[in-house]
């Protein structure tokens, strides 16, 4: 177009300059119009909004786009992001090469589509999909654009928005990075894309990185999704779509109900990107799912030749033919070093090198691997075992079936996906294939494969007693015999054991007597509990534990080998846990250091499952009735073990609740009605559970602040400070200058706070509990006053032994 007939076209548009009022009743303008700062565009369908705003407390002043028909100012465009405006002399105008630009007060250009073609009669229009285009109105191609804010997008995805690049447009690459802060849209360091990181460029991944460091990453594109993504798939809102040819890749999302208002967006405050859904009747956003959603979205979590395996604990494994190569390191949760083979390959022979198959997981990271299109998986398998550097192969395509990845080096930023993996052949040596050589399949489902080994183990454990002799004996109480079902030891092999019950072995006193440490002759460590013959726990109660612990099979609860009744010695023989008590950490000063937050919060997650487990999972539903600090031990991996169930009850059938004359447990773990009438049920459990949270978190025992000057408990100085919004002022001081996830801190003392509210009737379930720590988006209650929050004596004045009698009901105590 010629400047003469371009200014010719302004002239006969020039009279709807003046006529424009101050807010815009169009969705479009063209050249000699502008938008200044007050006015907007809206778009047809009244759903976008184009003006200038000022993002949270900041003066300065931004071109963008909102949502206008919702009640919470949704920014999710930003024209000059970068680059404010400080005052409010902004305007928008289509200048004389076509383009739409945006001047401040001295006319200086702020901002500009800076579009190489230029139109005939050039239009800016706002669609209904939040579209800002820039288009040749004699162009009789309607999506034919010069410029497209969806080509730009800031930290929002919106339905029919591309995420991905473009090859025929030089560098277009679509991709989020969130806004700095509520107050300053521009570009963060917490970024997502799509990229090419495989040699040869033929599989794509896309990536979150934080300060140019990757921080989750998808997997790469396999024909139909990304394995690491399973959220992304077709639901009843909207559907995905992948695209991916010669061309161009990109995902795009697009609404099944045109009503439901939904975004993806990058929150550089929160580190995640979270899909919202906006909810009318609460006028607010709603967190439908957020990345990362567990830790094992956390790069490289594992190390290379790591998997992570949500749901186990710890939840980083050393792939099969794996080692960890540092064993303190591991042992300290500190799994970056990663996994290092058992055994080198035999390059020099490689007939003697195979393959192992794992399934279901996310691929490793193709920063060092090859992709070619056109291989089948045979032929893939055949370049990976020629070439002496290749360790793993996998198809690029599993809905064509066609395709080849391979990889060289350590396997990095695996995990254990069942929903949406793929197989994964990972290069192994003959002495890890098996005698014959042969093709080896590793299921990933370790809670199943733990389970079966658990039993296998406890069979063998039982055999190998029977051929030596000991049979499972029977425990005489009166008239009564019960058959044990469970391995009984000599009395003198526990002696031999624990060197005679010597001082040196003696790990701690129970309510019910000592514990010993011991040693079998085949070298087995175990831990011996000693019924003293004025503990209160009688045949009764031995039975009960025995029984009881018998038919449990849990990974958080702590497994009893046997038993040994001979006189009046009565013994029970467990696992050893080498760290010994919970107590013994989170009470230490010293100690209590080496419980980082991250295995704080794994230790909670792991009593509340075995909790879980008892009240709802078991046989029988169980309550502990004495859940404190140092009933729970801790392995040589600081897993959680629930112990002690002498005082444990069982409900059958509809039973939920039932009564006590004989109050026994430990004060300030006990649930009010317990102790004022008792009455025990799960929620009896549930709070004693809470009050272990608020201890772990806090480094404090339940009682410490008896002494105080406000007589509070620590429940009453948690509620206290929630009320005051100072809730994280509880986290143990030895844990504030360290990294911790402030969101699990917080969701953690909140949910202790429901587990010891004074009514039972307002407390959660352990079902609901696991469910509230592990959601990231679950709403949660407001706690009420927690029990004891007031207490006119001290609490350390009752010992233990002294609660037994310290309530008397009339009645008959509960099964």
């Amino acid at each position: 177009m010629g400047i003469s007939s371009f200014y010719a076209y302004n002239i006969t548009n020039m009279f709807l300059f003046f006529s424009m009022s101050l807010v815009f009743a169009v969705d479009n303008f063209g050249p000699l119009q502008s938008i200044s700062d007050g006015t907007t565009l809206v778009s047809k369908n009244g759903m976008f909004e184009f003006g200038f705003f000022s993002p949270g407390s900041s003066k300065n002043r931004y071109a963008g786009i909102w949502y206008k028909n919702i009640t919470v100012k949704t920014v999710v465009w930003v024209a000059n992001r970068c680059n404010p405006i400080n005052d409010s002399s902004g305007s928008l105008t289509i200048n004389d090469t076509g383009n739409l630009v945006l001047l401040n007060q001295n006319k200086s250009v702020v901002w500009s589509t800076n579009s190489s073609e230029q139109a005939k009669k050039p239009l800016v229009q706002l669609l209904d999909s939040g579209n800002l285009v820039l288009k040749d109105e004699e162009n009789t191609n309607s999506e034919a654009y010069l410029w497209q804010s969806f080509d730009y997008p800031c930290d929002t995805l919106l339905p029919g928005m591309k995420f991905g690049w473009d090859s025929r447009m030089v560098g277009l690459n679509r991709q989020l990075s969130a806004w700095r802060n509520w107050d300053d849209p521009c570009s963060g360091d917490f970024t997502w894309g799509t990229e090419f990181v495989v040699q040869n460029q033929t599989v794509p991944e896309s990536r979150m990185r934080k300060s140019g460091k990757n921080f989750i990453r998808s997997g790469p594109w396999n024909g139909l999704g990304f394995s690491g993504f399973p959220e992304l798939r077709p639901n009843a809102l909207f559907d995905y779509e992948f695209v991916y040819n010669e061309d161009e890749f990109y995902y795009v999302f697009k609404l099944k109900s045109n009503p439901v208002i939904t975004i993806l967006v990058l929150n550089q405050t929160t580190g995640t990107r979270q899909r919202l859904t906006w909810v009318e009747a609460e006028k607010s956003w709603k967190v439908y799912y957020s990345n990362p959603k567990d830790r094992c979205d956390d790069y490289g979590l594992c190390g290379g030749n790591g998997n992570c395996v949500i749901g186990d604990n710890p939840v980083c494994q050393c792939l099969k033919g794996f080692k960890p190569k540092s064993e303190e390191k591991w042992y300290l949760t500190d799994w970056s070093e990663g996994c290092t083979r058992n055994n080198l390959l035999n390059c020099s022979d490689k007939g003697k090198d195979g393959f192992v198959k794992f399934v279901g997981l996310k691929m490793p990271d193709t920063a060092y691997s090859h992709g070619n299109r056109s291989m089948n998986i045979k032929e893939c398998r055949a370049k990976c075992l020629s070439d002496c550097s290749c360790v793993a192969y996998a198809s690029a395509d599993i809905k064509e079936g066609s395709g080849c990845i391979t990889w060289y080096g350590d396997l990095m930023d695996i995990r254990s996906v069942p929903s949406s993996g793929q197989d994964l052949y990972v290069r192994m040596p003959a002495s890890e294939l098996g005698k014959s050589g042969a093709k080896v399949r590793v299921v990933i489902i370790v809670a199943s494969i733990g389970g079966v080994s658990g039993v296998l183990l406890l069979g063998y454990f039982i055999w190998r007693t029977k051929s030596k002799g000991k049979k499972p004996k029977t425990v005489e109480n009166g008239n009564q015999e019960e058959d044990l079902e469970l391995p009984s030891f000599d009395l003198f092999t526990i002696i031999n054991a624990t060197n005679n019950f010597s001082a040196s072995n003696k790990l701690g006193q129970g309510g019910f007597g000592p514990v010993y440490r011991g040693k079998l002759e085949d070298g087995q460590e175990i831990a011996v509990k000693r019924l003293s013959i004025s503990s209160g726990q009688g045949i009764d109660e031995l039975k009960n534990e025995v029984i009881l612990i018998a038919k449990l099979q849990h990974r958080n609860l702590v497994n009893l080998l046997g038993c040994c009744i001979q006189g009046e010695e009565k013994l029970l023989v467990y696992e050893y846990m080498p760290n010994k008590g919970l107590d013994s950490f989170i009470f230490d000063q010293n100690k209590a250091k080496l419980l980082q937050w991250d295995k704080r919060f794994q230790i909670i997650c792991g009593i509340a499952r075995g909790l879980l487990y008892l009240h709802q999972d078991s046989r029988l539903r169980i309550i502990h009735r004495d859940l404190k600090a140092s009933n729970v031990l801790l392995d040589n991996e600081m897993n959680p073990k629930i112990s002690d169930f002498g005082l444990a009850r069982t409900f059958g059938g509809d039973q939920i609740e039932g009564n006590t004359n004989r109050v026994v447990g430990t004060y300030g773990y006990m649930a009010p009605e317990y102790v004022s009438n008792g009455q025990f049920s799960t929620k009896s459990d549930v709070f004693s559970f809470g009050m272990m949270v608020l201890e772990i978190v806090s480094g404090k025992r339940s009682t410490s602040f008896s002494q105080q000057k406000e007589d509070l408990t620590l429940s009453g100085h948690a509620w206290t400070l929630m009320q005051q919004g100072m809730a994280i002022e509880l986290l143990d001081s030895c844990l504030r200058d360290s990294d911790h996830n402030l969101q699990e801190v917080l969701c953690c003392i909140h949910v202790g706070l429901l587990c010891v509210q004074q009514r039972a009737a307002d407390r959660p379930s352990m079902s609901s509990v696991v469910v509230m720590l592990s959601s990231d988006d679950h709403v949660l209650p407001c706690p009420n006053r927690p029990g004891y929050f007031m207490e006119t004596e001290s609490p350390q004045r009752y010992s233990d032994s002294s609660l037994t009698s310290l309530v008397t009901i009339s009645g008959t105590e509960a099964p």
